[in-house]
């Protein structure tokens, strides 16, 4: 069973992939005529809705399988949740989609979801027993919800990107194209992330330090890729590796921050790789393809998919999740890093609706706006769920 959800999650991967050709040949390839002679676009749009609906349906059958298997539901570890967090995003741009009939947010909307499950699928893939706080039904009522409302705000950031570069003047260096090209570093930083990961592994690399932990005990710490920061008092007990640069205070989570650094470095070069053959910035390579795109159009879909995400996001990350956080810990509300930046999420998509209802903050300030949040729950997701020890750090 196990390695059928395996299976199931790979095969939905792949159609993920057909889904984003599928999206790139719509807005690429020739049009055609109907009887009365007017130009039609393609039909690879519809093309790309059927494999996104099959690529949701394949990963549900992952989903219900490891549900199975584990006996609980998949969102306990790095792996499940981010997952999970790929299918939700998966699932609410069927829905935007079905609506708006966009085209051009498939083509950046099933990659982003590709890169999200490919970056699960770096983290260890066991079934684990739960720890006693987590043996709750609140795990797959809070946790899911959280991740379907972020799932919904990603559209919003997606349609927010599509926007930026529809309408950015990338001849002109400015704080605008700075910003967006900071962007496409920090997706690129990803497929890094995926990439150094996968080649170390593939290697073998190990390196196991003894270190003193949060609670100023002896404990012992594998690294899987080679040290540039250590753990906090850190020895290196394997020979013949890297010995680390630097070592970290105890309440960082060396090895995670080791890896995110890893990450940002490999997506420097292939950044500087892509521009060295490109000879533009990035965004001003991606934008003649969407030049019949209705800027309008996409400002409102990455509104619309904020109001819809915000209340569901509220409701799992806020509301849920201190009903849990009092039936485990007994209190609502403890300041747990997890716990903060949460709350902080909350209030800038609060803020973003009402600038954008109450200010008029249409267009290319609510892009922004829209960019800034997914940037927000992505530090969330990765760097304080992994570099910060607290009571909802990710093993």
């Amino acid at each position: 069973m196990a390695a059928l959800s395996g299976n199931l999650l790979l095969v939905a991967f792949f159609l993920y992939l057909a889904a984003t050709i599928a999206f790139a040949v719509s807005l690429t390839g020739k049009k055609w005529r109907n009887k009365e002679g007017e130009m039609k676009g393609n039909r690879w749009g519809l093309f790309g809705f059927i494999f996104s609906i099959g690529a949701f349906l394949f990963a549900m059958g992952y989903f219900v399988t490891r549900w199975i298997v584990a006996g609980h539901a998949p969102v306990s570890n790095m792996f499940e949740y981010m997952t999970f967090l790929g299918i939700a995003m998966g699932f609410a741009f069927i829905i935007i989609f079905a609506i708006y009939r966009t085209n051009v947010l498939g083509l950046f909307t099933m990659p982003i979801v590709m890169l999200i499950i490919a970056y699960a699928s770096m983290f260890p893939r066991e079934v684990a027993p739960l720890i006693p706080a987590l043996q709750s039904y609140w795990l797959k009522i809070h946790v899911t919800t959280v991740a379907l409302g972020q799932g919904i705000l990603s559209i919003g950031f997606a349609a927010g990107l599509v926007y930026l570069i529809r309408t950015i003047d990338f001849t002109k260096s400015n704080k605008q194209t700075k910003a967006l090209e900071c962007i496409m570093y920090c997706l690129l930083s990803l497929v890094g992330f995926i990439l150094i990961v996968s080649s170390f592994k593939g290697m073998g690399y190990e390196a196991t330090f003894s270190y003193i932990n949060e609670q100023e005990a002896a404990a012992e710490m594998t690294y899987h890729l080679p040290a540039i920061v250590g753990p906090h008092q850190g020895e290196l007990l394997t020979e013949g590796v890297m010995k680390p640069l630097f070592h970290m205070p105890a309440f960082i989570i060396s090895d995670d921050l080791n890896t995110v650094i890893w990450s940002l470095l490999s997506g420097l070069i292939l950044y500087g790789l892509l521009r060295l053959i490109l000879r533009k910035r990035i965004g001003a390579a991606i934008q003649p393809i969407l030049k019949g795109i209705s800027p309008q159009s996409v400002d409102e879909v990455s509104y619309r998919a904020i109001a819809i995400g915000f209340p569901v996001f509220t409701l799992g990350g806020l509301i849920f999740a201190m009903i849990w956080a009092q039936i485990a810990w007994t209190r609502f509300w403890g300041w747990d890093p997890k716990e903060v930046w949460a709350l902080i999420t909350f209030l800038f998509y609060a803020a973003y609706l009402h600038l954008r209802l109450s200010r008029g903050w249409h267009g290319e300030k609510s892009a922004w706006l829209c960019v800034i949040g997914f940037a927000i729950i992505m530090f969330n997701l990765v760097f304080v769920n992994l570099v910060i020890a607290g009571l909802h750090s990710y093993a």
